[in-house]
């Protein structure tokens, strides 16, 4: 690691801090107040005493958008990342138009006492701006974790453990993914301090884009990665669902009229059956007679024909044949010809009815095929989404004004844009800074921990330098973007051009 900037409130002006023992500095970027020796790091591994100075280990990233000589966007083209001097194409002037400031690195000043670590002024255009910027320690903080499947991982609300210890739960099933609520401030610090380091650790890994192993009480075993499939039980899923059962019917209805006489559509939510369904009647289908088990809804639609588990449509049946309750003789002729398959197209049998009406395995005709290969088709990859949750709204504020609630009321009222390395960042409605940002949009390694525990975070306050005079803001501590990044030690990467430019977004 290289030794960047010291925080802003020196060793030497700890005022009530902990006298620490000799040759050691006392660490007050958070309240574990470590007391470090020289050439070594607090608990966190993010600060150190360098030569009797507190200094931040992890250099301030800055991330650049890179233009060419008639100032259109270009591809950062660096093999490496760049080491922050000046070159042809990064304007010598650096403004807001093309260098962003991350909290990634920044420092801390929690417990918020003081101004943050940085307070940035640059320019866009004519318009001159002000970029708050640190990285925030969140007690209050949990990662929301969407996993495309039908399987069946565990019930809701059971706990998820981690290492053996509880670190979350399983929350509502939405359409084709299973949903996930871990960490948060009572599984950090409202039980044993082996369940708050478990929790904090899984948490960061998640965050920083790492696969985190999870055992679901009562269910699967799952490893879950930001932006990589899930594995469950082992196995790597492969596809998200087109649709329920019922929607599956509705696409692919009339793809399959006249080359199919029936189509089950099995799904742990809504079992399809295509000549009950208002789509198989819509196209004047003749009944097919092959009446499912469970319960029924409106016509072609049935709850709970089998019960959830990791076979076909994210029930626990092997054998389709097994959710056919009867077949009745009024209604199905010999030669029938039915279809059986998944919400993914991954599980599929073909069938035609012989003269005693059983339904007997037969080769599936090729037009029958390319619709079963069309639902995989249309399927998405299964993918696994980590947003980060965070409760802004406490001392962080006082980093930023002397007046907390001023930056609250001007993030409400659009006055200020909030980002998180960078990346967009949703604000809750409501009272209070609650922020929640997709992972993927972040730097790489993002988010660090202090063993109180708590997650740290990045976090930027963006606005025009009036707007933050108007909210109270530190304005003794604002400095210049060029001088910013002439005295603290840092290092810049590509802009991602998937999120909106931080400083394009105010008003």
């Amino acid at each position: 690691m290289s030794t960047t900037h010291a925080d802003p409130t020196p060793a030497d002006a700890e005022g009530a801090l902990p006298r620490p023992e000799a040759g050691k500095i006392v660490c007050n970027a958070c309240p574990v107040l470590c007391q470090i020796t020289e050439g070594r790091s607090g608990a966190c591994d993010r600060y150190a005493n360098v030569a009797g100075v507190l200094a931040r280990l992890d250099p301030l990233l800055v991330a650049t958008r890179v233009r060419d000589a008639r100032g259109e966007l270009v591809p950062f083209l660096a093999r490496e990342p760049w080491d922050g001097r000046i070159v042809a194409e990064v304007p010598a002037a650096p403004s807001a138009e093309n260098v962003f400031v991350t909290g990634v690195g920044s420092g801390t000043t929690y417990p918020d006492y003081k101004p943050a670590p940085f307070i940035v002024a640059s320019q866009r255009g004519d318009v001159d701006l002000v970029t708050v910027v640190t990285e925030g320690i969140f007690s209050y903080c949990s990662f929301k974790v969407k996993i495309d499947t039908d399987r069946y991982i565990g019930p809701e609300r059971a706990p998820v453990r981690a290492d053996g210890e509880v670190v979350g739960h399983v929350t509502t099933m939405e359409y084709g993914s299973q949903m996930l609520s871990l960490g948060g401030v009572h599984h950090l610090t409202g039980g044993s301090k082996r369940e708050g380091r478990v929790a904090c650790e899984v948490m960061m890994n998640l965050g920083n884009r790492r696969p985190g192993e999870l055992e679901i009480e009562g269910g699967a075993s799952l490893v879950v990665q930001a932006g990589r499939a899930p594995v469950i039980n082992g196995v790597e899923e492969k596809r998200m669902r087109v649709g329920c059962g019922s929607a599956t019917i509705g696409i692919f209805a009339q793809q399959w009229a006249g080359h199919v006489d029936e189509v089950i559509v099995v799904d742990d939510h809504i079992t399809g059956v295509l000549t009950e369904h208002q789509a198989g009647r819509f196209l004047d289908m003749r009944p097919g007679g092959i009446r499912v088990i469970g319960k029924k809804s409106t016509p072609g639609r049935y709850f709970q024909v089998a019960n959830p588990g990791l076979g076909w449509g994210g029930t626990d049946i092997t054998d389709p044949l097994t959710i056919i309750k009867a077949i009745d003789p009024r209604e199905a002729w010999p030669g029938e010809r039915l279809l059986m398959v998944s919400t993914t197209g991954e599980d599929f049998a073909y069938f035609v009815l012989d003269a005693a009406l059983k339904p007997v395995p037969a080769e599936m005709p090729a037009e029958v095929r390319k619709v079963v290969e069309r639902i995989g088709e249309n399927c998405e990859p299964a993918l696994c989404t980590v947003l980060f949750l965070g409760g802004a709204g406490g001392s962080l504020r006082a980093g930023v004004t002397e007046n907390p609630i001023a930056l609250t009321r001007s993030i409400k009222e659009l006055l200020v844009n909030v980002t998180c390395g960078g990346a967009p960042a949703y604000v809750w409605p409501g009272g209070g800074i609650m922020v929640m940002v997709d992972v993927t949009r972040m730097p790489q390694d993002s988010f660090g921990w202090v063993p109180t525990p708590a997650i740290v975070a990045p976090i930027e306050f963006t606005m025009r330098l009036a707007d933050y005079a108007a909210l109270g803001g530190h304005m003794g501590r604002v400095r210049p973007l060029a001088e910013v990044l002439a005295g603290a030690a840092h290092r810049a990467i590509a802009w991602n051009p998937a999120n909106p430019w931080p400083a394009n977004v105010v008003p």
